[in-house]
């Protein structure tokens, strides 16, 4: 018998998981792929919006990591990890104990502990190419957590926000990924309806695709794009799957 594929995704704050990889993580368990989600904090400085009515900030987090756990039982996530870091927030001074705080071998540790129980086969992270600094900070602790571990993915990617798309939504031409720099396009247009199903159960939060046309939303939705880290991408046409064949 086969082996179960695995499917690692780590992200910086609840919402993340649904906003960004939301539609990853459905395509994984449409293909029978078994996802873990990583998540560095509770999303303690989020912005409080949407349908959950009045939060009190102290409340927040705990309000928030049950959003991100009704989401991923939409998404058919296995299993949750929260490493308990406090949100950054996106400007200031960061509290102590934040993520962007943190001593960067102990999130780099954090998630490499998670590698080598998980053993998973993909590793996907965000590209953090909106420039937030939570997004940079875990992304850059788990391409570091790959490099170490005895335990080696078949393939590590970023999620990518493609720059044509977010500088006609932002109005900023720097942010996004490069266009040409994407090595990997999934069609993923049949978990649309799913992934906002997701994005709703984080009902103190405002998802971004609400402030776009239906036009544009369903460009940003219908396709995961993905720049592939490791193995290093040798060019030519794009991957149209993020999963490795069997050999």
């Amino acid at each position: 018998m086969q082996p179960v594929m695995k499917l690692l995704v780590v992200v910086a704050h609840p919402d993340d998981e649904a906003f960004g990889c939301g539609s990853l993580l459905a395509h994984a368990t449409a293909s029978g792929v078994e996802s873990t989600v990583v998540c560095a904090t509770r999303g303690e400085l989020g912005e409080v919006a949407g349908a959950a009515g009045p939060i009190a900030r102290e409340d927040l987090g705990r309000v928030r990591e049950a959003e991100l756990h009704a989401a991923t039982t939409l998404l058919g996530v296995r299993d949750v990890v929260v490493l308990g870091w406090r949100d950054s927030g996106v400007g200031g001074l960061p509290e102590p104990d934040s993520l962007v705080a943190a001593p960067i071998g102990a999130v780099i540790a954090a998630v490499a502990e998670v590698i080598e129980r998980v053993q998973p086969d993909v590793v996907v992270t965000l590209d953090a190419s909106d420039g937030h600094r939570d997004h940079a900070a875990i992304r850059d602790a788990t391409l570091a957590a790959v490099a170490q571990t005895a335990w080696r993915p078949a393939r590590t990617y970023l999620w990518c926000l493609p720059r044509s798309l977010l500088a006609e939504f932002t109005g900023v031409p720097t942010l996004g990924t490069p266009d040409a720099d994407i090595t990997t396009v999934v069609d993923v247009a049949r978990h649309e309806d799913l992934r906002w199903r997701a994005m709703r159960a984080h009902a103190s939060q405002t998802p971004p695709y609400d402030a776009m046309s239906v036009e544009m939303q369903h460009d940003f939705l219908r396709l995961d794009r993905l720049l592939r880290i490791d193995p290093v991408w040798d060019g030519g046409p794009a991957e149209r799957d993020w999963m490795p064949q069997p050999s």
